[in-house]
């Protein structure tokens, strides 16, 4: 029985309905559906009824709803025993995270881990990816999240891969289309990220794969600045498909960049044969709970190949 799927229902039966169960563990309302549902479907009966917008438990969820309080608190007794043992009830996690996407995708990561590890300091750094990794070169993080692939040798967990989106004023020629390349772009100005930023990497290197020198409007760290200045008409931006569709504009259109080697590839990495704490290590653990359908890989510049988490 999936633990995850237990800790969806009780959350909604908390909550008393998906949509409030899906803020307070920070996924998608989708996902606490298709949790609730796998549960449903391995048990062989509902658990729930559903009331427009609100949930009630039948009597078999109430009996499971039962079960799964102590099913999970047994199992958070058992990782505070464990964590005894590592030694993790005091230290620091030295980590760096990038402005674009961590919300998304590193808040679930630090509710948990707080949870778990109440008496660890998190020493946060929010810096663009090539920062990051300079840090990371330099001893001063342990862990890191950076756009693969790295201008460094490291080891990496994968988090999330997404396709770039282009955002177009509504009245640019090519607005209408469903997909766009460079050469579409070309004479086109771009609004790029502050320096330090990974995705300008990726973003001129497929232009100039093209042949093209692109002319830079501005650049900003601020995602909705840069939003409203593509509204203006001072040129096209780009965004990770899930982050632009955070984020609607009347004034803009979001069409898929049709480029090779342009996925927005988020993984956490660390400096490859440097020491990890139990800290460190306990962070990357939860970061395999959440993210568990890609596997580690080790990194030196294009060459990617399985490898294991120290």
């Amino acid at each position: 029985m999936d633990i995850r799927a237990l800790r969806a229902f009780v959350e909604v039966v908390r909550q008393g309905g998906f949509s409030h169960a899906a803020k307070t563990v920070f996924v998608t309302q989708s996902a606490i559906s298709k949790s609730v549902r796998q549960l449903e479907d391995e048990i062989g009966v509902p658990l729930l009824e559903r009331i427009g917008h609100n949930s009630r438990m039948t009597a078999a969820g109430e009996v499971v709803y039962a079960r799964a309080l102590r099913i999970l608190a047994e199992r958070e007794d058992l990782l505070a025993e464990l964590n005894e043992i590592r030694g993790l009830k005091r230290g620091a996690l030295h980590l760096g995270l990038p402005p674009i996407g961590s919300n998304t995708l590193f808040a679930p990561v630090f509710a948990i881990y707080r949870k778990r590890f109440p008496g660890i300091d998190i020493r946060l750094v929010e810096q663009g990816s090539t920062r990051l990794e300079e840090m990371l070169q330099s001893g001063e993080l342990e862990l890191g999240a950076s756009l693969l692939p790295t201008a460094g040798d490291f080891d990496a967990q994968p988090v999330r891969c997404e396709p770039l989106v282009a955002l177009l004023p509504n009245d640019h020629p090519d607005a209408h289309k469903p997909r766009i390349t460079f050469d579409d772009l070309r004479d086109t100005p771009l609004i790029l990220f502050e320096k330090g930023f990974a995705l300008n990497r990726i973003l001129i290197d497929a232009a100039r794969r093209r042949k093209i020198e692109p002319v830079i409007a501005a650049r900003s760290s601020q995602i909705d600045f840069i939003t409203e200045l593509v509204a203006a008409g001072l040129g096209v931006s780009f965004l990770p498909r899930m982050i632009a569709q955070q984020r609607p504009h009347p004034g803009l259109k979001y069409i898929e960049l049709n480029e090779t080697d342009t996925q927005w590839d988020m993984a956490m990495i660390w400096r490859r044969n440097g020491f990890l704490s139990h800290a460190a290590r306990a962070w990357l653990e939860i970061v395999r709970e959440i993210y568990p359908a890609i596997s580690p890989v080790t990194l030196s510049g294009s060459v990617a190949i399985a490898a294991k988490i120290p």
